[in-house]
């Protein structure tokens, strides 16, 4: 597709990619798998409200400019960058550093991975002319496929059958560049009887403001495995953080995943999780705890493909000022799914008349042998809660506190 036949609203997304085409890893194939993911972003069109899946955050309205790629670090960047990594708290692990779109070795722990761990980045895999990298199976969507167009790097982490890690991998994404754009792209590959803690961070080093993230990470589980994962976006307030995760489950796999979400001025999170192995287990847990004029998005799809498997999704969000939490979860059955067990649930918590939440659970059933349901519910703090707190001595911002803080314990 020429770049001048791109809708108006993507034009400055045809520009990014037209500038960056020349300093993304991989030639050859690579550059038309490259193309042909633009193309088909180009054809979709930046998500919209008009879009069912987008509805409730409209990424025409609030992502108003489009940042360059961001340069690749050098010794500045990287030393914030270390220091914000160091702010996370998150220790014993085999970190994996991402600075800026980029691998960043002398922030990771290479030298000690354990034995049957393997890692490579994506731009060495590129360079070697693996297209299959920049293509996803589990799901259609345009944030998808530009991400397929502009990944600058990422890392590919292959764990053996029968490991058993003694310490969580860790990928820590950190931007240090204001008003730049980061692209990444992991994959995560678990065999079989293996036992594996998979940690994902986003945070702005110092000084960083304006940026806009674009990642996704694809995990494949085999059978018998147990996944434990941890997600964290507390990118700068004024970040956007665009992520997409897509979870694979073998047979008798059990995947126990969470969730917090507090920075960033625009974030959505869409995880794609699909029962590919029969006798599997998940539970997903999230929170958003969003205040000023946020806005977070948390857009699940659980696909019960196979029969004999038990879900379990709870989502929390706590509210103030003016911001917008939004959450969408979708449960499908397919036709041979029997005995599918799943379960939806969503609360919202308002701390202000200006906070917002939209929450959708849905089912989609194609099997008669289930047991399915789900339910939401959003509210203020009930009046004779805060009045028990405040009789105890508890001022009003206080009590609303303590409320906020039990929610938030619960979805431990």
């Amino acid at each position: 597709m020429n770049v001048a036949l791109i809708k108006s609203t993507e034009q400055p997304y045809g520009e990014l990619f037209a500038e960056a085409r020349e300093r993304l890893p991989g030639d050859g194939l690579v550059a038309s798998a490259r193309k042909a993911a633009f193309d088909d972003f180009a054809e979709r069109g930046l998500p919209h409200r008009r879009i069912e899946e987008w509805k409730y955050t409209d990424l025409r309205a609030l992502l108003r400019t489009v940042a360059p790629l961001a340069p690749s670090p050098e010794k500045a960047a990287l030393a914030l960058a270390a220091k914000a990594v160091e702010a996370l708290g998150i220790e014993n692990t085999f970190r994996l550093t991402l600075v800026d779109g980029v691998f960043a070795p002398e922030l990771s722990d290479l030298a000690t991975l354990e034995k049957g761990v393997r890692v490579q980045t994506l731009r060495e895999a590129l360079g070697g002319g693996k297209t299959d990298l920049l293509k996803t199976k589990v799901a259609s969507d345009a944030m998808i496929s530009l991400n397929g167009a502009l990944a600058t790097d990422g890392v590919i982490v292959i764990v053996d059958d029968n490991v058993t890690l003694s310490r969580p991998i860790h990928i820590a994404h950190v931007a240090t560049a204001s008003s730049a754009s980061v692209v990444t792209r992991s994959h995560v590959r678990i065999g079989d009887k293996a036992r594996v803690t998979l940690v994902e961070s986003f945070v702005g080093a110092e000084g960083a403001a304006t940026y806009q993230v674009y990642d996704q990470v694809e995990v494949s589980i085999g059978d018998d495995t147990e996944l434990q994962h941890v997600r964290l976006m507390e990118d700068a307030r004024d970040a956007a953080n665009i992520t997409t995760a897509a979870f694979r489950l073998g047979a008798r796999t059990k995947l126990n995943s969470f969730g917090l979400t507090q920075g960033a001025a625009v974030s959505r999170y869409q995880g794609f999780i699909t029962f590919a192995g029969e006798g599997s287990e998940l539970s997903t847990n999230g929170v958003n705890l969003l205040g000023s004029r946020r806005h977070g998005d948390t857009t699940l799809v659980v696909d019960h493909a196979v029969p004999n498997c038990i879900s379990r999704e709870v989502f929390r969000a706590v509210l103030d000022d003016q911001s917008h939490s939004v959450f969408q979860g979708r449960i499908i059955v397919r036709q041979d799914a029997q005995k599918t067990d799943g379960k939806m649930m969503t609360r919202a918590l308002l701390l202000s008349d200006d906070a917002e939440a939209d929450n959708k659970p849905e089912l989609e059933i194609f099997a008669d042998d289930v047991a399915c349901g789900h339910g939401a519910t959003a509210g203020a703090i009930d009046e004779e809660l805060l009045f028990y707190l405040r009789a105890r001595g508890l001022p009003e911002k206080g009590s609303a506190g303590f409320a906020d803080c039990g929610l938030r314990r619960r979805s431990d």
